[in-house]
C-alpha cells in the first residue's frame, strides 16, 4: 500500500527541489503527483515499500527539521536588518499604496453594506 510522505500543496519550489535531491542522494524509491490547479488533489511524495516509508520519513523528518532553522535563522537576519514583513513595516515602505489599499476596503464595505443601512 502506498505510503503518503509529504503534501505538496503550498511548498516553494526550492524546497520540494531540495527534498528531491535529498531522496535521490539516499536512493528512496519515491514517486511524486502534483498537487492539481483547482485544490482539489494535494500532491505529494508516495513510496509503495513499508521499510523505504520509515526510512524516507526519517531523512524527511531530519531534512525539515534542518530547514525549519535555517528559515528561522534567515527570518532573524531579516528582521535585525530592518526587512520586516508586518503591518508596521508595511505602511512605513509603501504608506500610499496601504493608504489606497484601506481606502479601496472602506469603499467596498460601504458599498457592500449600503442596502442594509437604508433598510433600517
Amino acid at each position: 500500500m502506498p505510503h503518503h510522505l509529504m503534501n505538496l500543496r503550498h511548498v516553494p519550489d526550492d524546497e520540494a527541489d531540495e527534498i528531491r535531491a535529498l531522496f535521490e542522494t539516499h536512493d528512496v524509491r519515491y514517486y511524486e503527483t502534483p498537487p492539481s490547479r483547482w485544490g482539489i488533489s494535494m500532491g505529494g511524495f508516495w513510496v509503495h515499500d513499508d521499510d523505504e516509508a520509515a526510512r524516507a520519513r526519517a531523512l524527511l523528518d531530519e531534512y525539515q527539521r534542518q530547514r525549519l532553522d535555517t528559515q528561522r535563522q534567515a527570518f532573524r537576519e531579516r528582521l535585525a536588518a530592518g526587512e520586516g514583513r508586518g503591518v508596521w513595516a508595511m505602511i512605513r515602505r509603501r504608506p500610499v499604496r496601504t493608504l489606497a489599499a484601506v481606502v479601496a476596503v472602506v469603499v467596498i464595505a460601504g458599498v457592500s453594506l449600503l442596502p442594509f443601512l437604508r433598510i433600517g
